[in-house]
């Protein structure tokens, strides 16, 4: 089976995002994902597509001719009170609890979803996906459910979370199945 994740387009500056960010897209997104229609536009033809349960991803799924079925289990991971908080903002309220949750992926300060339970949810939904036919999946996503289904295709240590990036509109594939996932590039 291919699996592949799309980035939802950008809903907010980098500087702006937000812990569980709903915010439909903005100028510069609907831009960017009119932009990318001619080269996402044939990742349509998977027989299954779905996205996270964000406005954005939703948006950017159906810009792309998608018409996406939303996943509870793409969704990013629940930051409990630091929801709705920048990275910045829930530092200089709880500095050592922001420390302590970068440093210990079994930490869940903000009473939320640890690392290592969110890396377990999004690997469970990969582990349980249909094959259709020809065994293609799409799915709009955050870029964090991103980062976290890599870190389960590839068994990484838990703290090569905080070393990858996804951009919005980034695509990266995953071919497997059943807890066997190599990542996929080209």
């Amino acid at each position: 089976m291919l699996v592949t994740l799309i980035a939802a387009a950008r809903s907010s500056s980098l500087l702006d995002a937000r812990f569980g960010d709903d915010r439909p897209l903005d100028a510069a997104g609907w831009a960017s994902v009119e932009r990318a229609v001619p080269a996402l536009a044939p990742l349509a033809a998977a027989e299954l597509r779905y996205c996270s349960p964000t406005r954005g991803s939703r948006q950017t799924g159906d810009v792309l001719g998608l018409a996406p079925l939303a996943q509870l289990a793409l969704r990013d991971c629940d930051m409990g009170r630091w929801q709705g908080l920048t990275l910045g903002e829930a530092t200089a309220r709880e500095p050592a609890a922001v420390d302590f949750w970068l440093a210990d992926p079994h930490s869940a300060p903000h009473g939320g979803e640890t690392l290592i339970a969110f890396v377990g949810r999004v690997g469970g939904w990969l582990d349980t996906r249909p094959a259709g036919p020809q065994g293609r999946v799409v799915a709009v996503t955050e870029p964090s459910v991103i980062r976290a289904a890599m870190l389960y295709a590839l068994k990484a240590p838990p703290f090569a979370y905080w070393r990858t990036e996804v951009h919005p509109l980034s695509v990266v594939s995953l071919a497997g199945g059943g807890g066997r996932w190599s990542l996929r590039l080209g």
